[in-house]
């Protein structure tokens, strides 16, 4: 998606503060990063300390990777650093693994030459009845520093920033707070439960927070595209604490495309000056205008354009009949019943191929159930179709599986044993170690490679018996394990090699003839985005191999985000019945119902999201005049 520029438009008009956007995460970190050790080396010529506001959680892991890199390869020096980070949760340990703390340590300060005493953390283990006087002398320390001279700022689905929750005041300081509903369900990511969430935190004040020289607020992906959209566009309000930054005189939002989206420089174009019309631009346009009117596009009038800033498509393209009847067809085109391609018809307009009428067909699917909650009724109607279906699951998802699950698993294994009079071998020896370790697990530890084996086995043995009731051959299943997922924490290594190697070995053994993978970036630890990537990379060093001219790569989405209407270039319409076979599968990974560990910011079960959405897909179709059905699922066509 190509920036705007700000010069010759009226985009000033819409966005209350400064943006700046770039193509992804990494590119925007860099940017980041570079600003920081800028500022540190201009400082350092000043034989001046360099005052740090610091953020944890996703959005900076990057920044402060960079940050490490420049250190180590280019002398970035931080001895002339002085830091104070946003927040810390109370109560917690410092060496816990959810720490604010030990996230710092092991990101950045570690790695670089900071001296201890210039780190400053809020302490999680402060006693209740001297949190005040603690915060105040936080402040004390922050102004003996000679202040903040550059903050960062991640922002929370409900716009808060550092823990500022909505209706923060605006004069508020460093104090103890309680965490909102919200918040504590969008962290639980990072915590085994819910209920493991910390309640209360201690957070800088917006007050603290606005005294920084300069402010620079960093967001990725799209599931943070709706709350900077208020923040940057909306008015400045407490209820949204993020959009108080627009009173700062120097703050910057750094985005990448996806956190942007929703900025009417990308969601409307056609409102902020010129717009190159390209035909996704004006599928876009029309199906905003027609969903926005609550009309089928059929009915759209030459005054409905005019109304909507868009006489400059009817000045370009015609009457309003001859653009809705373009659009019409270019959607009516995108729903099939053949996602291999129907045999023995040629359709100039069918999003996929006739021939070969037997296609080769591999599913990547990131964790052990991605595959029939994204696209489970595309999936069995492949292979009832008659295609050559083989999923390769690409991560053992072992951390998605609770302790409880585990120790019901270890129960039935003992009391097999027992029923049968099998012999105590060493498995029954380390399951009781298992157990051991289980019932007296502290927060701060990781499980033991065995008892991840453990979970990798319960969700592996949860994927076979789901490719049965596809009716996939044992042999078409795969379980490529990268190496990156092992590390028993929510964070992950970064991709390396042998995951590329191993994702190229089963794209060279099946020679597949589509490729269907995980689009879904709006997943909360990434691991969606990580297995794209690596698939993406195989694809590259795989191009100019023969089988590949062959081959077609589809991108369906999961259980985060849907693809907006007007991406969408094949939707496979499901029945009634279809949806209820569906959920029959889905069901089939019990490890992921009732209570599912790492949920996210979603309470509803994955089999609830999948249908809600997949309805909803459905829905937009019925809105736009085209065939109404029970269901959809959507695909996009990746071009490598």
């Amino acid at each position: 998606m190509p920036q705007i520029s700000q010069s010759g438009n009226f985009i000033d008009t819409f966005e209350h503060v400064a943006v700046e956007i770039f193509p992804d995460n990494k590119e925007g970190s860099r940017y980041v990063a570079q600003q920081i050790a800028n500022l540190i080396r201009e400082k350092e010529k000043k034989g001046q300390h360099c005052v740090l506001g610091l953020a944890t959680g996703s959005s900076p892991q990057n920044v402060y990777a960079e940050l490490v890199r420049m250190h180590k390869q280019e002398g970035l020096s931080f001895k002339h650093v002085i830091t104070f980070n946003l927040d810390e949760y109370y109560p917690i340990e410092p060496d816990a693994l959810q720490s604010f703390h030990r996230y710092m340590w092991e990101r950045l300060f570690k790695h670089v030459d900071i001296l201890p005493e210039n780190v400053h953390i809020p302490d999680g283990t402060v006693p209740k009845d001297k949190i005040k006087a603690y915060c105040q002398q936080y402040e004390e320390q922050i102004e003996k520093a000679g202040g903040i001279d550059l903050q960062l700022l991640g922002i929370g689905h409900n716009g808060h920033i550092g823990f500022n929750e909505p209706g923060s005041n605006m004069n508020s300081r460093t104090r103890l707070i309680a965490l909102d509903q919200a918040t504590r369900i969008a962290n639980s990511y990072e915590f085994a439960h819910i209920a493991e969430v910390p309640r209360l935190a201690i957070t800088m004040g917006i007050s603290t927070i606005l005294k920084a020289r300069r402010i620079i607020l960093i967001a990725w992906g799209q599931h943070k595209a709706a709350i900077i959209r208020k923040a940057v566009e909306g008015h400045s309000t407490e209820q949204v604490p993020a959009s108080l930054l627009q009173q700062h005189p120097d703050c910057t939002f750094v985005l990448d495309e996806q956190a942007a989206s929703e900025l009417t420089r990308y969601k409307s174009p056609w409102l902020t000056g010129e717009c190159e019309w390209t035909p996704k631009m004006i599928r876009k346009a029309v199906c905003t205008l027609a969903l926005e009117l609550n009309k089928p596009i059929l009915m759209l009038t030459d005054n409905d354009y005019n109304d909507h800033g868009l006489s400059d498509l009817l000045v370009e393209f015609g009457s309003a009949y001859d653009i809705n009847l373009m659009v019409f067809n270019g959607m009516k085109s995108t729903i099939t019943g053949w996602p291999g391609g129907k045999p023995g018809v040629h359709i100039p307009d069918h999003p996929e191929r006739s021939e070969p009428a037997r296609k080769r067909v591999l599913i990547f699917s990131p964790h052990m159930d991605d595959d029939i909650i994204s696209m489970g009724g595309t999936f069995i109607r492949l292979h009832e179709q008659g295609h050559d279906v083989h999923v390769a699951y690409q991560t053992s998802g072992n951390i998605a599986v609770n302790d409880e699950f585990v120790l019901r698993f270890i129960d039935f294994a003992v009391g097999f044993d027992e029923i049968f009079g099998i012999d105590k071998s060493r498995a029954t020896q380390i399951m009781k170690e298992a157990r051991e370790f289980i019932q007296n697990k502290k927060p701060s530890q990781i499980d033991t490679p065995e008892i991840r084996a453990i979970k990798g086995l319960i969700r592996k043995c949860e994927a076979k018996a789901t490719c049965r009731y596809v009716g996939i051959p044992e042999e078409n299943v795969h379980f490529l394990d990268l190496p990156f997922y092992e590390t028993g924490r929510v964070e992950k290594n970064p991709p390396g090699e042998e995951d590329i190697r191993i994702t190229m070995d089963i794209i060279r053994q099946v020679k597949p003839h589509q490729i269907y993978a995980a689009g879904d970036l709006a997943d909360p630890h990434g691991t969606h985005k990580v297995c794209l990537d690596i698939i993406i990379e195989a694809l590259k060093r795989l191009k100019n191999e023969p089988f590949m001219d062959d081959c077609w790569v589809w991108l369906y989405r999961g259980a985060w985000q849907e693809w907006e209407i007007y991406e969408i270039e094949m939707a496979i319409p499901m029945s009634p019945d279809q949806v209820i076979q569906k959920r029959h599968g889905i069901f089939i990974h019990q490890s992921q119902k009732d209570v599912v560990v790492f949920q996210g910011n979603d309470r509803r079960e994955f089999w609830q999201r999948a249908e809600e959405r997949n309805a909803a897909t459905a829905e937009l179709y019925d809105r736009l005049g085209l065939p109404k059905y029970a269901a959809m699922e959507a695909f996009v066509r990746y071009h490598f």
